[in-house]
């Protein structure tokens, strides 16, 4: 007879939240992947914005819980809280800022002081529409991932490009959460997504 746990894998919660500077694009993500949507108009997360959402893969159903932070600095003090019993950390930058990127930084040692090696960690660096303005190149970025041993892929919150990309690999990496055998994979198949082609292939908006 399989076990209540057997039963309940498949439709586990899990918490992931989103980490960056102001303005990089957090909300942006989550609107996209939500309901494939996009508004130009900004306006800054106050505290903390919570949304859920069941993903449908081929081996297995899970339920995404997606807390959306303040990256002003007054909110700051809330975040730790939010951290700490989650599973994904999605730290992004935006990469027509470079202070954006450098201070992603703080924000992977905020989460490793929190969950140790018990979490999924994604860099994310967005804005890959804005090709003109970049200040982070791709490798920078791959370089960074690699020295802080997280996952890492560049996105389009305004076209779509590598959004669906992003969440999909989370989703699949999750049973790795606890296993840095199975993390260690993950990682390596992230650090593959598309990654050099993002800027050929953004004029024709989801890549995914």
């Amino acid at each position: 007879m399989a076990s209540t746990t057997e039963f309940s894998n498949p439709l586990r919660k899990y918490k992931l939240v989103f980490l960056g500077e102001q303005s990089v694009g957090k909300t942006s993500l989550i609107t996209r992947f939500m309901y494939d949507t996009f508004d130009n108009t900004y306006q800054a997360t106050i505290g903390i914005d919570f949304l859920s959402k069941t993903m449908y893969l081929s081996e297995r159903t899970v339920r995404l819980q997606l807390w959306d932070t303040a990256g002003q600095e007054r909110f700051r003090s809330l975040i730790p809280s939010y951290i700490r019993d989650s599973s994904v950390a999605v730290v992004v930058y935006d990469t027509t800022n470079h202070a954006s990127f450098i201070n992603t930084t703080k924000w992977i040692q905020d989460v490793r002081a929190e969950r140790g090696n018990d979490v999924i960690i994604v860099l994310v660096g967005n804005k890959t529409d804005l090709s003109e303005k970049r200040e982070v190149t791709v490798d920078q970025g791959e370089a960074k991932a690699k020295e802080n041993n997280v996952m890492f892929i560049e996105t389009s919150a305004k076209a779509g490009h590598n959004v669906k990309t992003l969440f999909r690999r989370i989703a699949q990496a999750l049973p790795g959460a606890n296993s840095n055998q199975v993390d260690g994979t993950s990682k390596e198949q992230m650090e593959k997504v598309d990654l050099h082609n993002s800027e050929s292939t953004e004029a024709t908006g989801c890549a995914c």
